[in-house]
């Protein structure tokens, strides 16, 4: 990573003003360390905000970005009818900003509790928050606006397959007395209940049916816990629309849990079931995916049932990964020439036409194909650069960003205070200001911002805001070598490519040294803390795996460790990294010896399948050395995979 000035964060003479450290054209943003110092002084004694030191404190922010915080936070802790103006002009200054909704929504509690109902609908803004919105219908009424007006929309509240708060009670109460909580409506709840919400709520909606119809709901319940029921089809008393309703749910789950008994059950079910078109279709698409992915022998049966015109790119992937695991090339050429056109021209499916063609003996054809490809910054670019045993082509355009551009944006107040939060190491305010300066800003000002992120070394920001945008040709900016000398320090000690460490820290966080995925993974190289604990035989903090040293030596540790488990292939072991070493060595188990660019296509989890491409185009981009043949994909092309 190049040398980056620690910044950063100064006092400014005026609030339209920013200091900036200027160095051959890149812009450092200043802080000063007094001011932050004085901002977390005060903090701590907001408690006391009426103390003579608190304002004292206070009256040296007053050009400080994030003296607002401590308004914001004042008021929300000191919380009284009697701020109402300040908290209008406060909400009117900061509209739409990170400072807006924190305290327009405690106020909203407040007033709701107060029973202040003209003052909550002043200040009410739509929300996804149930509570407000119901609190919002109910002051409605009160407020007299008809109910033909304010009912209806209850219909769009309690249509979720989750429990309502208390505090619905009585609007819901009206809603049902006027006649909107139809059966249908029951019926449709139940649904939004077992597909995805909260099962538990299906036995109290399940009592909201007529008695003739209640089995449905129990029958439901049943199926959302064990999907197996499908297959005691006397459950299914009168083979009605709604059973086939429920049978069609079930059996999209039993699909995935054991295969077999789907397939015998369904055999059966077609017998006895009217099912719609749309059913049909949708179980056809499930029972193709999952029984392809599961490498299933009547695989290939149910995707050629497939209605061409409701084939989309990932059922077009199983009937792709199919034939490939045959080698079949006639029959990838025939695959692919029935696709449709819109397809046709993405760079995967032309990567395999090539191969096809090739292998077909279509030399001429299927070469001009691969020349085409080589010249993309892409996987299959650098698959088609290394099979024609051509450099590859970076197609680097880096952006030319001015001074007089970044001065300008910088005035934004948003900007400040994403920066001065940034520095602050409270990386979850940073990009709550950060998205929202990015409302604020045409395109050519993102791409100016993305350039400012990455000069002062908040890197995930420039990732990100260049994708937004989708400028994609900056190649310093989408691949910096952050933490470039920790990387370099611990990719050497474990004897492992710095390259292929710094494109797994890039494709797992962009480089944030705060990720947290929804399995709990964190940090720069997002490690699970069990497997962190185990790396370091020893317990492991939040706080340490999120401090980047730490997370990169361990990160850099696994990697080792997984490189040694799959005997010094770095495509199984970073195939290891991301779907666990367990499944890697089942996908072995059951597949036999292939090219590895076949292996890597015929991935069953999508996720590791991209994963994989990603970092080794990633690991190609870190290394690159132009006029050079790829080193890495040269590996892929010549490599064999499986048992």
């Amino acid at each position: 990573m190049k040398s980056i000035l620690k910044v950063i964060l100064l006092s400014v003479c005026t609030l339209s003003s920013i200091n900036i450290l200027q160095a051959n054209d890149s812009l450092q943003i200043l802080t000063d360390v007094g001011q932050q110092r004085i901002f977390l002084k005060a903090e701590k004694l907001l408690v006391k905000s009426n103390s003579q030191q608190y304002q004292s404190l206070y009256n040296q922010l007053y050009y400080y970005p994030l003296q607002p915080y401590l308004d914001q936070r004042r008021l929300i802790e000191n919380m009284q009818l009697s701020s109402a103006g300040e908290i209008a002009t406060f909400l009117e200054k900061h509209q739409h900003s990170p400072l807006d909704w924190p305290l327009r929504k405690a106020w909203l509690m407040f007033l709701a509790k107060k029973n202040k109902g003209a003052l909550f609908l002043e200040f009410y803004q739509s929300t996804r928050n149930n509570v407000l919105t119901c609190h919002k219908l109910n002051f409605s009424l009160e407020a007299g606006l008809p109910s033909n007006v304010v009912l209806p929309q209850v219909t769009k509240l309690w249509l979720v397959g989750k429990s309502l708060d208390k505090v619905c009670d009585p609007i819901i109460e009206q809603w049902q007395q006027a006649g909107y909580r139809t059966d249908e409506i029951v019926w449709q709840r139940i649904g939004l209940a077992a597909d995805g919400g909260k099962h538990t709520l299906i036995p109290y909606l399940t009592n909201l049916l007529p008695k003739d119809q209640q089995y449905l709901g129990r029958l439901w319940h049943q199926v959302r816990r064990d999907p197996a029921t499908v297959t005691r089809q006397y459950k299914f008393i009168k083979k009605s629309t709604k059973e086939s309703q429920i049978y069609t749910y079930g059996i999209k789950r039993l699909i995935w849990r054991d295969p077999d008994k789907a397939l015998a059950s369904f055999k059966k079910a077609q017998q006895i079931f009217t099912f719609s078109t749309t059913q049909h279709q949708q179980i056809v698409a499930k029972f193709a995916v999952a029984l392809a992915s599961k490498n299933h022998p009547q695989a290939r049966i149910w995707l050629e049932k497939l209605d061409p015109l409701n084939i989309d790119s990932n059922i077009m992937q199983w009937q792709l990964t199919e034939v490939l695991k045959q080698q079949n090339w006639q029959l990838v050429l025939k695959e692919l020439a029935t696709m449709p056109e819109k397809y046709k021209a993405k760079l995967q499916w032309r990567y395999w036409y090539a191969r096809a063609l090739i292998a077909t003996d279509d030399l001429e054809h299927g070469q001009d194909v691969m020349n085409e490809l080589s010249s993309k910054r892409h996987y299959y670019g650098f698959l088609a650069a290394s099979y024609l045993e051509t450099p590859v082509s970076l197609q680097d355009s880096p952006l030319a960003i001015t001074s007089q551009e970044k001065n300008a944006i910088l005035l934004h107040p948003s900007a400040k205070r994403a920066f001065e939060f940034y520095y602050l190491g409270r990386y979850v305010k940073a990009r709550r200001e950060w998205r929202y300066w990015l409302t604020q800003l045409n395109n050519r000002e993102k791409l100016v911002a993305a350039k400012l992120a990455n000069e002062n070394g908040w890197f995930d920001r420039a990732i990100f805001t260049l994708s937004k945008v989708g400028y994609m040709d900056d190649v310093e900016l989408r691949f910096p070598k952050a933490f470039d000398k920790k990387i370099n320090q611990h990719a050497k000690k474990q004897a492992i490519n710095p390259a292929w460490a710094f494109a797994i820290a890039r494709r797992e966080s962009s480089f944030m040294t705060d990720a947290r995925s929804p399995v709990g993974a964190k940090g720069l190289m997002q490690l699970m803390p069990n497997t962190a604990k185990q790396l370091k035989r020893g317990s492991v903090s939040r706080q340490y795996l999120y401090n980047a040293d730490n997370n990169i030596k361990l990160g850099t540790k696994y990697l080792r460790k997984l490189l040694d488990k799959n005997k010094g292939n770095q495509i199984l072991a970073t195939a290891s990294y991301n779907a666990g070493p367990h499944r890697v060595k089942g996908w072995l188990k059951n597949s036999h010896a292939m090219p590895a660019d076949i292996w890597i296509e015929t991935i069953p989890f999508k996720e590791t399948r991209n994963y994989v491409k990603s970092v080794l185009a990633y690991q190609e981009i870190y290394q690159h050395k132009p006029g050079q043949v790829s080193q890495i994909f040269e590996q892929v092309i010549n490599m064999s995979i499986g048992d």
